[in-house]
Order: C-alpha cells, then sequence, then structure tokens
C-alpha cells in the first residue's frame, strides 16, 4: 500500500471531494447563507458599502438589491470564492485572537511585508482573490493551521 496522496481537480486528499462552487445547485444552496454571513462579517470589520460591494465582487446593481431586498441572489463561482475566503479569514481571526483585535486587525494598518504598510482590506481590495488567499493563508499560518 501506498503512501502516496493523490489529487485532481474534483478530489482533495482521501478522495475528499472539493467544494469548487461550479456546480450551479451548490451555489443556489450556498448563496444565501454566505450572503448573509458576508453581512455579518461586514458589520464586524465596520466595511463601508463600496468597500464591501468590491470585496464581495457584487457590481452595484445586484449589491443594492442585496441591500434592499430579502430576495437571494445567485452567486456566481468567483463571488462565493471571494466569501469563502473572507469568512475563513473571519474564523481564524477570531481562533487566533481572543479579543476586539480579531474585529480591529483587518483595518489596522500593518508593517509585514505582504501588506507593506497598508490594512488587510486594502490589500484585498487592490489585489483581488489571490490576496484574499495570501491573507487567510498569512493568518492560518500564524495561528499554525498550515
Amino acid at each position: 500500500m501506498s503512501n502516496v496522496v493523490s489529487f485532481d481537480r474534483t478530489q482533495g486528499a482521501r478522495g475528499a471531494a472539493l467544494q469548487t462552487f461550479a456546480d450551479p445547485a451548490d451555489r443556489r444552496r450556498l448563496s444565501a447563507t454566505a450572503l448573509k454571513a458576508f453581512e455579518a462579517l461586514r458589520q464586524h470589520w465596520k466595511l463601508d458599502d463600496e468597500t464591501a460591494r468590491v470585496l464581495s465582487g457584487l457590481d452595484e446593481a445586484a449589491w443594492a438589491e442585496t441591500q434592499q431586498s430579502d430576495r437571494v441572489l445567485v452567486l456566481s463561482q468567483d463571488q462565493l470564492t471571494r466569501m469563502s475566503a473572507l469568512i475563513g479569514l473571519f474564523k481564524g481571526l477570531n481562533l487566533l485572537f481572543a479579543d476586539s483585535f480579531a474585529i480591529e486587525w483587518p483595518t489596522t494598518a500593518n508593517a509585514g511585508p505582504l501588506f507593506d504598510g497598508r490594512t488587510p482590506v486594502e490589500v484585498m481590495v487592490q489585489g483581488g482573490i489571490p490576496a484574499m488567499l495570501q491573507v487567510r493563508g498569512h493568518v492560518d499560518a500564524l495561528r499554525g493551521g498550515v
């Protein structure tokens, strides 16, 4: 028996299916929860509408609809990936910091090489999904999760 773990596009380690958000049924199922969690995160981090909209990947009309309607949008693969990265970051920060700094950290200037004096939110707004994944990975590494 081999100790090599194989990966492909649809399976992770030990054959577990990876969530890609490619399936429209998955996107319909997950969108309402993702939007609700993202709204809570936005309020905790005190993000203005424009910053939250850009981080979410929603255009102006879709953002306005989420703010004014009970109708839930079906998010795209890109939008769910963004929200997943941000929600994971939120969780990681709350595991790492047992105080209000978990809420303040994303909007606090950071001197680390990834941030270069900018806030993590600024880095993620400017860098999109790759930056979101880097920031999340940074926090996961700090808490020993990577």
